[in-house]
């Protein structure tokens, strides 16, 4: 089978935060045509919420760049905190597959313990960390998928990556979120 070649992906990173901020947090969306910066989304979600995943959707969903919109690339499967993003309610609504993007493995335990302990929702959430499954070992990175086969994942962060391991799209938005708030871009994802 060969593996779909996806051209239109938007990347999602979150801007940094201060840890006693309880203000929304900004999400960048940068939308890509194959390797060309194409546009950005714009919105917000709650810190320590559950609205990522409806978030993008709501962003996604009511841009100009719908109806060409391939796949969705996350930086992380939390934002703002612990706002866990549902990648299937993403996958369902959207009709798009989504790829979990990570630099580092994350450490499963504690965030079991951080959210059931401390963190509305938690349960729920953790529900969601759970059905997703663990990430996958990937060229340097640590990635997820739902709606996409690993030879389309590989092919894709191949692809994408063209600056450092991150593709393009996640490390486009983590450079625009880290402006709006810090007004000058840092760092890598």
């Amino acid at each position: 089978m060969v593996p779909r070649r996806f051209s239109n992906i938007i990347g999602f990173d979150d801007a940094p935060f201060s840890r006693e901020s309880r203000e929304p947090v900004p999400l960048v969306g940068a939308v890509f045509a194959g390797r060309r910066f194409d546009g950005v989304l714009i919105g917000t979600v709650t810190r320590d919420g559950f609205d990522a995943a409806a978030t993008i959707v709501r962003l996604v969903s009511g841009s100009k760049f719908a109806q060409h919109a391939r796949l969705i690339l996350l930086q992380g499967i939390t934002l703002a905190g612990f706002n866990v993003v549902d990648p299937f309610f993403v996958q369902e609504k959207l009709q798009l597959p989504v790829l979990v993007v990570s630099r580092k493995r994350p450490d499963l335990q504690s965030i079991r313990q951080a959210l059931l302990a401390n963190i509305a929702q938690g349960a729920e959430k953790w529900a969601v960390i759970e059905r997703l499954g663990p990430m996958e070992p990937h060229k340097g990175l640590f990635i997820q998928r739902v709606g996409l086969s690993w030879q389309e994942a590989d092919a894709l962060t191949t692809r994408m990556a063209v600056h450092s391991r991150i593709p393009e799209p996640i490390r486009t938005a983590h450079l625009i979120a880290g402006a709006m708030t810090r007004g000058v871009s840092r760092g890598a994802p």
